[in-house]
């Protein structure tokens, strides 16, 4: 039987830690007596900087509850970065490490499929969401279309994966190498390479509270897992600023065409029109490059992700 631990970050999450650790709780029980687990497996739950009764509840439950640890972060760091403070915490706790969100909105039925996987070989096991239903149709057609503009960038990851995964402590190991500050775990764990495989993964509705992953965080996320994994969109400025000369050759053709026949219309429209393109083109092209500047300033500064201030064991 393999000593497990799951993570799950916390920010603002007072309305569903009860429920979330009572599933749990009912879920780890089930599986020591099917024998999957052993009993000093574990749920520890990370609070992210919470501005709420978080991380009293956490005290509270882990007063309670034998299976319920803690790890209290010193500020919001963000999603990636306590998901990581959290397994490489446990990973000195257990054999493996399964990361979910403390709402439970991934399908915590898929956690015994997961240990299986695990004790047939697999060091990482990806939950895949085969179905969306729970999710607002903006927020399924906007992730799908990522996923797409990821795969055409290059970016290896796993298609419809979010943060549900199983790891092996060998696996933790092996990401603890990495030390990128941009974290995007979905696209540096494939990076990994050791033998994985999947699970369906069905996402259902909160039980309270609202996500605290907003627009702007998935965003910002989106925007890592693109810069940090991919240089393609320097190649594709690259090759836009080739074809913006071909044309201006064109044009100019054109013009000393006009010019000798005497064709030539004078105006302005054609002018303006020009400047705003290539003006348009150069800023966004300057955004991009200044994009991964930035992520480059981020990176060579070497500050820690995170700092512990508690930690219930």
């Amino acid at each position: 039987m393999i000593r497990l631990a799951t993570v799950s970050p916390c920010y603002n999450e007072e309305d569903v830690l009860h429920h979330s650790v009572e599933q749990l709780t009912a879920l780890f029980e089930r599986m020591i007596g099917e024998k999957l687990i052993s009993e000093d497996s574990m749920m520890v739950f990370v609070n992210d900087g919470s501005r709420d009764r978080t991380w009293d509840i956490i005290r509270e439950l882990h007063a309670k509850n034998k299976f319920v640890r803690g790890i209290n972060l010193a500020h919001n760091t963000g999603h990636q970065n306590a998901i990581m403070a959290g397994m490489m915490t446990a990973r000195e706790w257990a054999d493996a490490v399964i990361t979910l969100d403390a709402d439970l909105q991934d399908d915590i039925e898929c956690i015994p499929q997961m240990v299986k996987e695990f004790e047939a070989g697999n060091d990482i096991i990806y939950g895949v969401k085969v179905s969306r239903k729970a999710d607002s149709f903006m927020k399924k057609m906007t992730a799908q279309g990522f996923y797409k503009l990821q795969s055409s960038l290059g970016v290896e990851s796993v298609y419809n994966h979010a943060d549900f995964r199983l790891m092996s402590r060998r696996a933790l190991d092996m990401l603890s190498t990495y030390k990128e500050h941009n974290l995007y775990l979905r696209g540096l764990i494939p990076l990994i390479g050791l033998k994985h495989t999947t699970v369906d993964d069905v996402i259902s509705e909160r039980y309270a509270g609202q996500s605290k992953y907003t627009l702007s965080k998935m965003m910002h996320l989106a925007l890592n897992g693109i810069t940090a994994f991919s240089v393609r969109p320097l190649y594709v400025i690259y090759h836009i600023g080739i074809l913006f000369l071909i044309i201006a050759f064109i044009i100019g053709i054109y013009v000393a065409y006009s010019l000798i026949v005497g064709h030539a219309v004078k105006g302005w429209a054609s002018l303006i029109l020009s400047v705003w393109l290539v003006g348009g083109f150069i800023i966004i092209s300057i955004g991009i490059v200044g994009t991964y500047i930035a992520q480059i300033y981020t990176e060579v500064k070497r500050r820690p992700l995170y700092h512990i201030q508690e930690i219930l064991s």
